[in-house]
This record gives C-alpha cells, sequence and structure tokens, in this order.
C-alpha cells in the first residue's frame, strides 16, 4: 500500500511545483476518497492510516531539494495507536509549521476551539463535502505561501520612509496618502537612488510596457509626488530634474 502511494508521489513532484499533502486517516474509505479528490486537483498525496505511521513519515520522508516533506497535513482527530491532537502538539512543540487541517466527527464548540489550540491551523467537521475540503487545502497553501515570501525591506532617504509591506509613507514624521502609481514611482526611485530615469523608463517600469498614452503623465505624476514630499516643490531635494535625460531621487 505505501510502496504505490510513494511512488505516485515521487513522480508528480518530479513536476516541481506540485505541493505536497500527508493525509492522516484509518478509516479507509475516507481516506481513498480523500486521496483521489487531491489529486485530481494536481497535489502529491501520501496516506497514512495511524498516528505512528503518520510520524515515521514526517521524520523519515525527505525530498531531495532539502525542504520539510509535505507543504499541509491533513489529520483526523482519532487514530489508532497516537491521536490527532498529540501528533499535533508534538509537531508544534518540534517547531513544525507545516499548515495542519484537522478532521473529527466531533463538531463541538469545546472540540474545534482545542483542536486549534494545539496548533490546527483549520477544522472540519465530518461528513464534509470534498469541495469545501479542497477549497480549505487550497486556503491552507495559499496562507503558507505568502508566508514564505521574503520581508520587503523598509526603504529610507533622509526624511523619507518607505514601508513596502504596508504601503505607508512617512515624510518628516507624517504619514502621507500616495496614489497607487504615485507609490510604486517612490518605491523605484528609493531602489535606486541616485539612478536617473527617463520618462519612458518610468513608463515601462510603472505603468507597464503595454501602457498607451502620453509621457507627460510622469511629470504630472512627479508634480503630484513632489507636492507630498518636498518642503518645498519649486525647489526640490529629492526628486530632481535632470535636465534632457529625466528624473532622479536625491
Amino acid at each position: 500500500m505505501y510502496t504505490t502511494e510513494s511512488t505516485k508521489y515521487s513522480a508528480r513532484t518530479d513536476i516541481g511545483q506540485t505541493s505536497r499533502i500527508l493525509v492522516v486517516e484509518d478509516e479507509e474509505l475516507i481516506q481513498e476518497m480523500l486521496a483521489v479528490a487531491l489529486e485530481e486537483e494536481g497535489y502529491g498525496v501520501i496516506t497514512a492510516p495511524d498516528g505512528r505511521s503518520a510520524i515515521e513519515y514526517l521524520k523519515s520522508f525527505e525530498t531531495n531539494s532539502g525542504e520539510p516533506p509535505f507543504d499541509l497535513v491533513i489529520l483526523d482527530l482519532m487514530l489508532p495507536q497516537i491521536n490527532g491532537l498529540d501528533i499535533c502538539r508534538l509537531l508544534r512543540h518540534q517547531g513544525n509549521p507545516v499548515p495542519i487541517l484537522m478532521l473529527s466527527a466531533k463538531g463541538s464548540e469545546t472540540d474545534r476551539v482545542l483542536g486549534l489550540e494545539v496548533g490546527a491551523d483549520d477544522y472540519l467537521t465530518k461528513p464534509f463535502s470534498m469541495r469545501e475540503l479542497v477549497a480549505r487545502c487550497r486556503a491552507l497553501l495559499r496562507r503558507q505561501r505568502l508566508s514564505n515570501l521574503p520581508q520587503l525591506p523598509v526603504l529610507k532617504f533622509k526624511d523619507v520612509t518607505l514601508n513596502p509591506q504596508e504601503c505607508r509613507v512617512l515624510v518628516r514624521g507624517q504619514e502621507v496618502n500616495l496614489s497607487p502609481k504615485e507609490f510604486r514611482l517612490l518605491e523605484l526611485f528609493m531602489s535606486y537612488a541616485r539612478r536617473v530615469w527617463s520618462r519612458e523608463q518610468l513608463l515601462d517600469q510603472v505603468w507597464g510596457p503595454d501602457f498607451v498614452g502620453d509621457s507627460k503623465t510622469v511629470d504630472v505624476h512627479i508634480r503630484w509626488l513632489r507636492e507630498k514630499l518636498e518642503q518645498d516643490p519649486s525647489h526640490p531635494e529629492y526628486i530632481v530634474t535632470v535636465r534632457g535625460f529625466g528624473y532622479r531621487f536625491g
């Protein structure tokens, strides 16, 4: 049984972008239904019928890339040998951040709260539809990918601070409101301080290569930015015009 499942898993992970899911479920019919539904969505699936097998997989099953072996664990609460709550506690005690979707026939508020408190990320009560389960899996995997994105650095230049994560700009300690295009312009300028940009380069970077319109729109947005950044917009210290070439920051 495990040899067959492992073969499926290996074949799918050769694609390179397949999310890997460990399904821990002792009811054979439910286990098979989960595996089929998830594989039809393109996920790589390994199944385990009890808690001890699940722990062994989590310890020993490694990918060639050196990454954690699974991107998501679907974990039944009531399992032979070691129950789902204890597995969840163990993973979190070990610092394993893998998302956990807990399944249970126990649907009381107390049971759901307990499952979440020991470290599960979501809780689904049996019986459930496969459509809902797949949707919850997608949401957990998407959240995990977003949490793994590198944090963009806060940009600072003199009295201007730009936080890309929060889309916030402070000028001399006061928050200023920028339009999306103004924000992208400023972020580009501050990422490459003192570099000179032509209007065409700014249009390509901020408005996109498919932009159709007058390049003077750059000048309009620069004027608006100066009004929000500069103490004296007619004598700018941040966004400076380089005659015959374009603009630079600083």
